[in-house]
């Protein structure tokens, strides 16, 4: 399985941006896959789950985008979006995308299986 995140960019304080990960590879393992995350890693901090999808449409995300951000999936085209709005200056990170077989954890990365590559934001002030 492969993962390919796209669609970072510079954004200014307040503003929009999306960014999607597009998931291919082996017909066998895609179907088993039970959810599908996107994490950040900003300078010199860990990287941290800002949210995740189940393939049952459950969402939950971390503390800091409540509210601004939204994870989606597109289950004709195999992607997973995530939609952020009212961004501001420590929204700054590399943002990666990963899906996760059943029966890891959902929330820690050790729960995930597959990792994008990542795609940089970067918000300005």
């Amino acid at each position: 399985v492969q993962l390919q995140a796209s669609g970072g960019g510079l954004v200014q304080a307040g503003g929009s941006l999306s960014v999607s990960c597009a998931v291919s590879g082996s017909t066998q393992f895609i179907p088993n896959i039970s959810k599908y995350g996107w994490y950040r890693q900003a300078p010199g901090k860990e990287r941290e789950l800002v949210a995740l999808i189940e393939i049952g449409g459950r969402t939950k995300y971390g503390d800091s985008v409540k509210g601004r951000f939204t994870v989606s999936r597109d289950n004709d085209k195999n992607t997973v979006l995530l939609q952020m709005v009212s961004m501001k200056p420590e929204d700054t990170a590399v943002y990666y995308c990963a899906a996760g077989l059943p029966g890891g954890g959902l929330t820690a990365e050790w729960g995930y299986d597959y990792w994008g590559q990542g795609t940089l934001v970067t918000v300005s002030s």
